[in-house]
Parts: structure tokens; C-alpha cells; sequence
């Protein structure tokens, strides 16, 4: 009994050339296809470019007609904050040369795209020089919360002040009126 012959898994065109995507330029139908997809993969990286950091990720293209963009988001919180965003990334896409009247939201709860982290806080501690810029503040305030506010901040921030040990020792809070 003969062998069957050997199966081919991959395509390869005259150039030597077995990648997918030239096997999809070959028919007309993938062509078409394998166009949209990069047209989608151009549209994405422009809006993206657009967007700040912690909402690139959350939205992918869906489809383009009638110079109206739909983009399928992944959360309502995400489609909020773009609704806010829509003017300056359609005027940001019609000066790079897209035209689109319109940026429409589909919110898909399972989109499945990454789960985005949220920036780390940058936070540096008070060096002297910022504690003496507090103190001289404090010095020209009238009393009140903003005042209240910056002595809480010194006494936090002093390097120099011991800790209570006595209810004695502890400052008072300032106290506040209540209206009634």
C-alpha cells in the first residue's frame, strides 16, 4: 500500500514567500479582507495616539461606514470618559486624513481586551526646603482650614518633632463650630 502524499500546510507564492499574508494577497475575497483588517490596524493606531495612556487598550474598531467610526469599548466608565474625548480625536483623525463625521460606542462587557492598570502614583517626600516654604505659608495665613490644613502637613512632615507619649502631650485638634 502506497504512502499518501505529504500534506501542504502552508502556501507559497513565486517569491518564495510563506507567510500568511501573502498567501492571503492571492484571492480576491482575502484580499479584501486582509485591506480592511490593516485599514482597522492604521484606524486603532491613530486613535490610539490620541488617548491617554490608561484608555488605549480598552477599545478595538469595528467598522467604518458612512464616515462614521464605531469602536466596541469594553466598559460603560470607558465609553463616559471618550464620549469626552470624541471632538479632539475626530478633529486629530480628519488633520492626519481620515474623515469621520462621527465616532459611535458599542459597550461589550466581555470584550476580553486587557485589563488596564492604573499609573503609579508619583508621590516625593518634603525635603526642608519645601517644609521652610510651608512654614513661611502658615506664617502669612489668617486662621481658618487652609491654615489648619498646613500645620497638620508641618506637624506630619517635621523630622525634628518627637512623638507623644502623654495625652498631655498631644496637640489639641482644632476645634470647628457646629451650625445648627
Amino acid at each position: 500500500m502506497a504512502a499518501p502524499p505529504p500534506r501542504r500546510t502552508r502556501s507559497t507564492s513565486k517569491t518564495g514567500s510563506t507567510h500568511l499574508i501573502g498567501w492571503l494577497g492571492h484571492d480576491s475575497q482575502s484580499a479584501n479582507v486582509l485591506a480592511t483588517a490593516q485599514m482597522h490596524l492604521k484606524l486603532r493606531s491613530a486613535v490610539v495616539q490620541r488617548l491617554p495612556i490608561s484608555m488605549r487598550n480598552a477599545f478595538e474598531v469595528v467598522k467604518i461606514e458612512n464616515h462614521v467610526l464605531t469602536l466596541m469599548v469594553s466598559s460603560a466608565a470607558f465609553a463616559a470618559k471618550f464620549r469626552q474625548l470624541a471632538p479632539t480625536v475626530t478633529a486629530g483623525l480628519k488633520a492626519t486624513g481620515w474623515n469621520f463625521s462621527e465616532i459611535k460606542l458599542k459597550v461589550q462587557g466581555g470584550l476580553g481586551l486587557p485589563e488596564v492598570a492604573k499609573p503609579l502614583r508619583e508621590a516625593r517626600t518634603l525635603d526642608q526646603e519645601d517644609l521652610k516654604a510651608f512654614d513661611d505659608l502658615s506664617k502669612q495665613l489668617r486662621p481658618g482650614p487652609l491654615a489648619d490644613a498646613v500645620s497638620k502637613l508641618l506637624r506630619h512632615h517635621r523630622d525634628d518633632v518627637k512623638p507623644a507619649s502623654t495625652p498631655a502631650e498631644t496637640p489639641l485638634a482644632p476645634q470647628t463650630e457646629k451650625h445648627k
